[in-house]
């Protein structure tokens, strides 16, 4: 590999690093090509790709990032999954490839560019994703007007119902 492609995979590596919203710096060692087009394929259903490239290329390529917390953990044979977009589709492509194929290491994770443990990514992935979560809220806040009416006309009502027997109390009477 010459120097001019050395840069450009740099340069196209910084840009992933920068763009990323999720960084998963895994050991892939042991995989079979197959295996590891399956993880491809799964990622790239949502926004996210796995990279492989030279460790030195890679430190390189994240000095200037958010992620440049994840550079000591580039060592041996490395594979860098980045999400751009939701984190918590990634995180459960990988948590799931991981544990289907024991080869399948995760060495290290960045969330917005802040280091977190393996533990935090196994709980990201037990979330529900975007879309879920938003609809869960607008279920939430369609909920509320409608209560807050039936509270409110609940008063009316039960003036109307004591009204209403307080007439026919009357006419009871009055026979």
């Amino acid at each position: 590999m010459n120097r001019d492609e050395k840069v450009t995979i740099v340069s196209e590596l910084n840009n992933s690093f920068s763009r990323a919203k999720l960084t998963i710096v895994a050991d892939y060692c042991g995989l079979k090509v197959s295996e590891f087009q399956q993880i491809r394929i799964e990622l790239k259903n949502c926004d996210s790709e796995v990279r492989v490239a030279k460790n030195t290329l890679l430190k390189r390529a994240v000095a200037d990032t958010d992620n440049a917390a994840l550079s000591d953990d580039f060592t041996g044979t490395t594979a860098v999954v980045m999400g751009y977009s939701d984190p918590v589709g990634p995180a459960k492509a990988v948590t799931k490839f991981a544990e289907a194929h024991e080869k399948f290491v995760i060495r290290s994770v960045a969330l917005d560019g802040e280091k977190i443990g393996v533990d935090e990514l196994i709980a990201l992935s037990k979330l529900p994703s975007k879309e879920v979560l938003v609809a869960q809220l607008l279920s939430t806040w369609s909920r509320v007007p409608t209560g807050l009416v039936q509270v409110l006309s609940g008063v009316p009502r039960t003036f109307a119902y004591a009204l209403q027997a307080i007439k026919d109390q009357k006419e009871a009477g009055d026979n």
